[in-house]
């Protein structure tokens, strides 16, 4: 894949990495990347594959989205942090990038139950492509302007075919960690429900949940995100 693009906050002496999720763009960081700055962070935030100021491609698979996170970020960061799809190809990547400390922020690790719903899910996310700016604001009601005018113009940028990238995907059961790792979870979390975050905190996670969040945590309630993942560095 070509060369994708990089947006950057400020100029610690720690570096931190910032991998967003499906539909969105680096904007998804606008207000954790400050904050890090603020804690003495160089932020270093990805636009994946068909999102953002990206390239396109003429077709989408995990392994090469994961390739292509892996070369665009820099490696040895102090801190590495992933939502959703994010999460999923940082995962992948932890082998080359070799961060010193991971956040997975209520990851895209478990496959739908079956096809019927698979289908569905991809549909709901096609159809994002569509929404202006009221059904954003009647959908997502307690994210701040901000956050909802960043989702208008990352749904612009996005191309749907990158969903193709799911097809057949069967999840991803981590190993145990090899560097302390925090995974944030929204109330309720489809994506590791309370069975497997319980095995997860057993095989060595620390397993946090933000009360009363959807899947986007950092624009839900970000200052309970916020609160666990300083609590945590």
């Amino acid at each position: 894949m070509a060369q994708l693009h990089i947006e950057q906050w400020g100029d610690g002496d720690r570096t931190a990495v910032l991998v967003h999720g499906i539909t969105a763009d680096t904007n998804s960081w606008w207000r954790t990347a400050p904050e890090l700055v603020r804690q003495g962070y160089r932020v270093v935030a990805v636009d994946l594959p068909g999102h953002g100021r990206s390239p396109r491609s003429a077709a989408y698979d995990l392994d090469a989205m994961t390739d292509a996170v892996a070369e665009a970020l820099p490696e040895r960061p102090d801190l590495a942090v992933g939502h959703s799809l994010g999460a999923l190809l940082l995962a992948g990547a932890l082998p080359r990038l070799r961060p010193r400390r991971v956040v997975y922020v209520d990851p895209a690790w478990a496959a739908p139950p079956d096809e019927a719903t698979a289908k569905a899910m991809t549909d709901a996310l096609r159809a994002q492509k569509d929404w202006n700016s009221e059904r954003i604001r009647v959908s997502l009601p307690r994210w701040e302007l901000p956050a909802r005018e960043h989702k208008l113009t990352a749904l612009r940028r996005w191309d749907p075919a990158t969903l193709d990238a799911f097809d057949g995907f069967a999840g991803y059961d981590p190993p145990a960690p090899e560097e302390p790792s925090l995974i944030v979870l929204a109330d309720p979390s489809r994506n590791v429900p309370p069975p497997w975050a319980a095995q997860l905190s057993a095989r060595g996670f620390v397993v946090r949940v933000v009360p009363d969040t959807g899947h986007v945590v950092h624009n839900e309630d970000f200052d309970g995100f916020w609160a666990v993942l300083r609590e945590w560095l």
